[in-house]
Parts: C-alpha cells; sequence; structure tokens
C-alpha cells in the first residue's frame, strides 16, 4: 500500500509544479493553450489528491457498515476525475474561443514551447510509473490519474507544436485553435475514463479474459461435480467477485462435497488473483443423469 500512496503523491507534487510553471510562463506570454493546459494541470492536480484519498480509504480493511471492504472508493474517484475532466475541457473551449475573436498576440512562443516540452517530459515520466503501479495493484484511482497524464503529455506536446508554428509563422490564430483541438482530445479521453470507472459501480461482469479463465478451470474440474450453473461476477476496487452454482451427486456426503468446491475454489484463485469466490452447493435431480446414477 505504501507503494501506491507514494505513487499517487508523487503525481500530487508533479502536477503542483507544473501549474506554477504553465501559470507563470501563460501569463509572461498571453497565450491561452499555455493557460489552457494549465486548467488541465490543475484538474491533474486535483485528480491526485482524490486518487491519493481513494487509495488510503480502499486500503481499509471491511467493518460493519462496509463487510465487502472499500475499494468501490477508486471507481467512485475515477468517475469525479472524468467528470473533472470534462469541466476543465468545456472552460478551455470557452477561453479559447474568446481569444479567437480578439486581436490579442503572444509573446515570447519559443519559451512556451520550451515549457510545454518539459512539461510533456515530466508528465510521460509519472503517466508511466502511475500505469506501472497501477497494473501491478489492479487500482482503478491510480489508472484513472495516469489517464490524466498520460492526456496531458499530448496535449503539451499539441500547444508546443502550435507555439512552434507560430514562432516559424507568425499566425497568431493557432494558438486558440490549438487550445479548442486540446479540449476536444481531453474530451474523448474523460468519456474513456469515465465508462471504465463507472461499470463496476453497476456490477458489470467481468472482462471476457477473466470469464475465459473462470470456465476454463470449471471445464477442467468437471469430472467432481454434475454442472455449474448460475455464474454471476463482478468488481469492486481491485477485487473480483466470483459466484455459482455447483450441483452434487445426491449420495455425495456434506464433507465430500466441502472439500470439492474447496478444491474447485483454489484452482481458481491460482488463475485468478485477488478474488472472492461463493459457491452454492445443488443436489441433483436428475435420475437419469449419467454423471449422477441414483443408488437404489
Amino acid at each position: 500500500m505504501s507503494i501506491k500512496n507514494n505513487t499517487a503523491l508523487l503525481s500530487v507534487g508533479s502536477n503542483t509544479v507544473l501549474i506554477i510553471l504553465k501559470v507563470t510562463v501563460g501569463l509572461l506570454t498571453g497565450s491561452v493553450s499555455i493557460i489552457s493546459e494549465a486548467i488541465h494541470s490543475a484538474t491533474d492536480w486535483l485528480a491526485a489528491v482524490i486518487a491519493f484519498i481513494a487509495v488510503r480509504i480502499s486500503a481499509q480493511p471491511p467493518d460493519d457498515n462496509h463487510p465487502y471492504g472499500h475499494e468501490k472508493i477508486e471507481n467512485v474517484s475515477g468517475v469525479i476525475e472524468g467528470m473533472l475532466i470534462v469541466l476543465a475541457a468545456f472552460w478551455i473551449i470557452f477561453e479559447a474561443v474568446k481569444k479567437l475573436l480578439s486581436a490579442d498576440k503572444i509573446e515570447s512562443a519559443g519559451l512556451g514551447f520550451a515549457v510545454m516540452l518539459v512539461s510533456a517530459g515530466i508528465n510521460a515520466f509519472v503517466s508511466a510509473r502511475l500505469y506501472k503501479v497501477a497494473r501491478a495493484e489492479d487500482s482503478m484511482a491510480l489508472e484513472a490519474d495516469a489517464l490524466h497524464l498520460k492526456a496531458d503529455v499530448y496535449t503539451s506536446l499539441g500547444v508546443a507544436f502550435g507555439l512552434f508554428l507560430i514562432w516559424v509563422t507568425g499566425l497568431h490564430f493557432l494558438d486558440p485553435v490549438v487550445a479548442i483541438l486540446v479540449a476536444v482530445f481531453i474530451l474523448k479521453e474523460a468519456f474513456k475514463l469515465t465508462a471504465n470507472a463507472f461499470e463496476p459501480l453497476m456490477d458489470a461482469r467481468l472482462s471476457d479474459e477473466d470469464l475465459s479463465v473462470i470456465k476454463s478451470v470449471l471445464k477442467s474440474c468437471e469430472d467432481k461435480f454434475v454442472d455449474v450453473h448460475n455464474l454471476r461476477t463482478r468488481k469492486s476496487g481491485r477485487v473480483r467477485y466470483i459466484d455459482f452454482h455447483m450441483t452434487m451427486c445426491r449420495d455425495t456426503s456434506l464433507e465430500q462435497a466441502n472439500i470439492i468446491s474447496s478444491e474447485v475454489e483454489a484452482d481458481i484463485k491460482n488463475k485468478i488473483p485477488r478474488c472472492e469466490i461463493l459457491i452454492h452447493l445443488d443436489p441433483c435431480k436428475d435420475d437419469n443423469n449419467p454423471k449422477c446414477p441414483v443408488r437404489r
């Protein structure tokens, strides 16, 4: 958990530095695209703070009010972060349109170009670190934060390219145009992030890959039971919940049934990490089932 906390704090710190840098250079140059990037970094900073809080809460053990734990807080934070990105994108578009209608020119486009390259480099490094820890810990909060910074890398490069063209051609209208393109890209990333974070809140099933693994394990154990039905899956934070009914022969003792279900559970857990499994045992009611002969 300290790895997740430290990584979240790294994102908070890097965004703090970038906000100060972008605001300063944006005011000096009068570039709305740099200011838009500062706004984007501000939402990244807020997202990083939310991710840090979510990571700490999700680590708390189950209690009387939350017997399933607190893992879903990471998905809640992902949805909030997605909404923040949407608000930031619309604000950027608003400011860019105002700039496009004015005749203001940009000063020191070369300085802005250099700052955007530095910003892209820092965010690329932090984003890669966040993605690495997010995948290792299966953390939605860190993944959402990484997506924020990944978007910032591309938008920073886009703004840098626009400033470079202004620097070379003197066409100052390119600055708000680039800012609008940045906002459109941010909106696309926001919708993707929000959808990924929201699905587990609706108890959507596990991925096709996870379901394939579960069914493969059950098939390999099918000689131990009559059948499996009513398979249901969902995910809460990084924990996968799996439950199903397992039909056993009527002459199987409770002890034998418990041993068999425990073996099946262990096989699934060996293939799918961080999962909770609930198996409901049913007696076979089909007298003609060849896998369950009735003793007379």
